[in-house]
């Protein structure tokens, strides 16, 4: 028998709806970020810095893209014999099919997976987080204590704790409560999702609970194993962590990439950032173009000016256009004369010339005002704008709009165009 002593499950299966027209096309683990990466790079990349050979990838919603960018997990290294990575998608059984319905029901379905390996310890991670971890000292961490759970945690502010799972712990970080998102928090220290079981005591509760509906770690799980006196312990981590689940959260992220000096560091040579990487052309800025303060990804053409921006691979700016605060994906166009101001703008998306995004004052989204708001204009990928429209804050676009979706010309403050076929 195969023999590793920890192995990881990444969960990457999640749609990411909070991410609005982004996700309507594509996984939330596979959306661009930082104008190089996915943000699946990031647990990825930690794994194998870590010492960490063996990841399966639960994969569910939209799985093509991020399949597509996995593959046999050559940059990570990952492409190994025996291990490496593995895409594990739902599948049909002798009995019957069924989707993952729950954080733990997707680790639960994959029994025999895991079980190959016959592993010591199970690292449970989520495949949409920004932040960089060595989960070999959390092991280590686990190991000294004696621990049948060890859960990744972090401080945050008191005002934001009842938005996560919260544990309060003892003198030896052992934690004596756990409750998952509520309403009185007892403490500010928030479980990041990240987990690391002894085996044995993974495959006992989740054959337990293999019938709970919609059976989910920090709902189910972590409850029982609770109520069953396992050793359950807090490792607490101080570093940089985003959960990249909103837009603001996405877009604060990718902005504080750019700051002089960055909260969040892609350029430290001991802990790299991997990613499958296409072969493309060098950058060409134009004679008249202006970049500040800005990251711009391989392959793109700036004619016109950039600032305090991240801009993917294969992007092409147009003279006379000005990009201020913005996220513009991998392969996308701006034509000539136009204004883009603190935007999300997806991949393979089209936008054409004397165009204004984020014009105005601020209104609440009709639609959807708890995803669509902060001030943000958001562009689903393969968008089409045409020339001579102004685009207000807090607005979304998704699909080949045309200028009579446009009123006057216009999609007032807090409007939304989402096109026959497309979701949001």
């Amino acid at each position: 028998m195969i023999k590793k002593e920890m192995i990881a499950m990444l969960l990457a299966g999640g749609q990411g709806s909070r991410l609005g027209v982004l996700t309507a096309k594509v996984a939330k683990p596979a959306v661009s970020f930082g104008g190089k990466y996915r943000i699946i790079d990031f647990p990825l990349s930690n794994c194998i810095n870590s010492g960490i050979d063996t990841v399966g990838v639960l994969t569910q919603y939209q799985p093509l893209r991020l399949n597509s960018h996995i593959g046999i997990g050559i940059p990570w290294d990952l492409d190994r014999n025996v291990g490496g990575v593995t895409v594990l998608p739902p599948y049909e059984k002798s009995s019957n099919s069924e989707w993952y319905t729950g954080t733990a029901n997707a680790i639960y379905q994959n029994l025999e997976y895991m079980e190959q390996y016959n592993p010591d310890y199970v690292l449970i991670l989520s495949g949409d987080h920004i932040y960089k971890m060595d989960y070999k000292i959390m092991l280590d961490y686990h190991k000294a204590n004696n621990a049948d759970i060890t859960i990744a945690a972090m401080p945050v502010p008191m005002e934001e704790a009842s938005r996560f799972g919260i544990v309060v712990t003892d003198e030896d970080n052992r934690i004596t409560e756990f409750e998952e998102k509520p309403t009185q928090p007892k403490s500010n220290l928030a479980s990041m999702g990240i987990y690391i079981f002894s085996w044995k005591v993974l495959k006992e509760a989740l054959i337990k609970l293999k019938d709970q509906n919609e059976c989910d770690f920090g709902k189910h799980v972590i409850p029982y194993c609770f109520e069953n006196n396992k050793r359950i312990f807090a490792y607490e981590y101080n570093g940089y962590w985003k959960d990249v689940g909103t837009l603001s959260s996405y877009w604060e992220a990718n902005m504080e990439l750019i700051d002089i000096i960055p909260v969040f560091n892609l350029y430290e040579e001991f802990w790299k950032i991997y990613t499958r990487t296409d072969t493309i052309p060098p950058q060409y800025i134009g004679e008249n173009a202006y970049i500040e303060k800005s990251i711009i990804g391989d392959g793109t053409e700036i004619y016109g000016k950039v600032y305090n921006s991240v801009i993917g691979a294969g992007v092409v700016i147009e003279e006379g256009t000005v990009v201020r605060d913005s996220i513009i994906m991998n392969n996308s166009v701006i034509g000539k004369d136009s204004i883009v101001t603190k935007s999300i703008i997806a991949e393979d998306v089209q936008i054409g010339s004397h165009v204004e995004l984020g014009a105005g004052e601020e209104a609440e989204n009709v639609f959807k005002p708890k995803i669509y708001n902060s001030g943000l204009v958001t562009v689903g990928e393969c968008s089409v704008i045409p020339d001579n429209v102004t685009v207000g804050k807090n607005t979304a676009i998704s699909g080949e709009t045309t200028i009579d979706d446009y009123q006057e010309g216009q999609l007032a403050s807090g409007g939304i165009i989402i096109k026959a076929g497309d979701n949001v």
